[in-house]
């Protein structure tokens, strides 16, 4: 489809009208111009690996059947329908209700394909980005997707109260309708090449509904949606249900063949896993995710399990772990001293609880990017990383340039002396000593005290024994576990010392790390810069990051960041694995690929009829 004059027409008066045709338009021969054409796809490095009229994703079964329902489990209770809203516990699921302008598929680093949006145009020199809606985009309510909507949902995100947005789409000037199915954004000037694939993965909302709403407030209304689901059934506290809309608009569409499968999609509420973990024996439901090695190694030896009616199986992955673990709120006097940080790292032996509490499931964590190429834990910086660290010598760690970064190691016995008498150096250094009594005091008496808030019961067995050896060092943490509701307000306000927290991680890293680290970020409430970190090095190496030319750079430059994060000791580290643990009732179908950076479930799965028949059959003792 060409693009017409229409695309002239762009708000903002920052851009001249020669500028702007020297963004819109490109020579394509002696006397002749054209203007870019739309696409079907755009990859942020290359060329997307689907090209025009594919039929479907690798990754899914275009024959797999439609029909049947699963249930799957969700943890505490929700009291919102409304995602918008920093207010609130959302109900689990409420992605199944929206859609994008475009699709990411799930088996390359970062590439887009039309959904809402059929088309996407980029210029060469990226000042903005075009995108032509599909023409059959519809609401569940009949009423057509349109330019208007994709305006209205950006202005109410960059101007809500949720701070991640205003971070996210910092670089964008102006946005206008250019047609009667186009937008056009004006983006500001800089390097942020992944800024049109980020306005891409924009969830639209449907401005009629909620123009007459309040976005900010939580809600159980019923929002209406366009995705392939709609809200069916519910109980606060109890239950969601999800049922798949009849002939909805995107199902034949190459992204969405093969997906999007079960009739209905349930999620019932558990307020402890354990007592989950007998429900899902009873076949209360239908899958679970296990993240406790205790249970994956001891709860499921069950009469269903050994009669082949469930299965337990291992599926590896390539996707970038993240960061858990206790992170240090730095915005107290008590953690703004990093070697205060350091030693407290000494006194977390994950050896011992691996070996011990783990059933040896885990491998530590080194790097806020493992598990992918983007971790910088593996080597010393080469030459691309040496280039761009070199500029901040003498206001990074020198640690950065010729060590490793490795958290604090024992040996697993549980006698961590050597470890508590280098964390005592460290201590005294920054100004702590024994008082009489036996407990670290600063030069004013001051007994080193300190919180830590926990939201989930299963991490006490990892925090314990971390208080345990912080007590031998004469340092007293309390900790104190609240209700979701309660966790979730504290989070946002960083009203906190410590917390068990993770920060995960895409292939594609890039304008989310502003809301993570950025000196911006650390104090606006419900940022995610849950650290408080303020360093102006950090500040431009997410900016550079974000601005990375092709993807050699974005390696380079990520690897660059990660090591500065990891030796300003601003947390100390848990574990992770490489794989996907997964328990569930042998009912299901599965594509033969697996895609490299998700399971796929629930969207590309489907009920196996015959396997369905005979969990059923078994159940009730036939």
């Amino acid at each position: 489809m060409t693009v017409t004059r229409r695309h002239l027409v762009v708000s903002g008066g920052a851009l001249g009208c020669a500028a702007l045709f020297g963004g819109l338009l490109r020579r394509a021969g002696a006397g002749t111009i054209r203007k870019p054409e739309p696409m079907p796809a755009a990859s942020l490095y290359g060329k997307p690996r689907y090209g025009p009229g594919f039929a479907h994703f690798d990754y899914v079964n275009p024959a797999a059947p439609k029909g049947g329902g699963i249930i799957s489990e969700a943890s505490g209770s929700f009291d919102s329908l409304n995602r918008w809203s920093v207010k609130g516990r959302k109900a689990a699921g409420l992605y199944l209700i929206s859609e994008p302008l475009m699709v990411q598929s799930l088996d390359e680093t970062f590439s887009l394909y039309g959904l809402v949006a059929e088309g996407i145009t980029i210029p060469d020199d990226r000042s903005w980005v075009a995108f032509t809606l599909h023409p059959d985009a519809r609401w569940h309510d009949g009423r057509p997707i349109t330019a208007d909507d994709v305006i209205w949902t950006f202005n109410v995100l960059v101007s809500g109260n949720i701070p991640f947005y205003r971070n996210y789409y910092a670089g964008v000037a102006s946005v206008e309708r250019t047609g009667d199915r186009e937008v056009t954004f004006s983006l500001k000037p800089g390097d942020n090449r992944e800024l049109p694939l980020i306005l891409a993965q924009m969830e639209v909302l449907p401005g009629h509904y909620w123009e007459t709403r309040d976005t900010s407030v939580t809600s159980l209304d019923r929002p209406l949606g366009s995705g392939p689901y709609f809200i069916d059934d519910m109980e606060p506290g109890q239950f969601i249900s999800y049922r798949r809309v009849d002939g909805h608009w995107s199902t034949d569409l190459p992204v969405n063949r093969g997906r999007w499968n079960f009739e209905t999609i349930r999620f019932e509420y558990y307020r402890d896993r354990d007592v989950a973990t007998e429900a899902f024996k009873a076949g209360e439901f239908d899958l679970r995710s296990e993240n406790s090695a205790r249970r994956w190694h001891t709860q499921y030896d069950f009469p269903a399990m050994n009669a082949g009616h469930v299965v337990k199986a291992r599926i590896a992955h390539e996707i970038p772990r993240g960061m858990q673990g206790f992170f240090f709120n730095t915005r107290r006097e008590i953690f703004a001293d990093p070697r205060v940080r350091q030693a407290l790292a000494h006194a977390f032996d994950f050896e011992w609880t691996n070996k011990t509490l783990m059933y040896g499931e885990y491998a530590r964590t080194n790097s806020y990017f493992t598990n992918s190429e983007l971790s910088s834990e593996h080597a010393l910086p080469d030459p691309g990383e040496l280039a761009v660290l070199e500029p901040y010598r003498g206001r990074i760690p020198d640690q950065v340039f010729d060590t490793l970064y490795r958290p604090p190691a024992t040996d697993g016995s549980g006698n961590i002396r050597r470890n508590l008498r280098n964390a005592l150096a460290l201590l005294r250094e920054a100004g702590w000593t024994i008082d009489s009594n036996g407990r670290l005091a600063d030069a004013d008496g001051t007994p080193f005290e300190f919180e830590l808030l926990l939201v989930q019961p299963s991490l006490e067995t990892i925090a314990l024994p971390f208080k345990d050896n912080l007590d031998r060092l004469g340092i007293t943490m309390t900790v104190r576990r609240v209700d979701g509701s309660e966790y979730v307000f504290r989070l946002r306000q960083f009203d906190f010392d410590m917390i068990v927290h993770s920060i995960g991680q895409s292939s594609s890293p890039g304008n989310e790390q502003r809301n993570y680290w950025h000196s911006a970020s650390a104090e606006l409430p419900g940022s995610f810069n849950v650290a408080g970190i303020r360093d102006t090095a950090i500040d431009e190496l997410v900016e550079l990051v974000i601005s990375a030319p092709d993807h050699e750079q974005l390696v380079a430059r990520t690897r660059a960041l990660d090591r500065v994060l990891l030796w300003g000791h601003y947390v100390i580290p848990h574990f992770h694995t490489g794989d996907h643990r997964l328990v569930y009732w042998n009912r299901f179908g599965r594509p033969a690929v697996t895609p490299k950076f998700s399971l796929g479930y629930p969207s590309t799965w489907w009920i196996d009829r015959e396997r369905d028949d005979r969990v059923e059959a078994w159940r009730k003792g036939i």
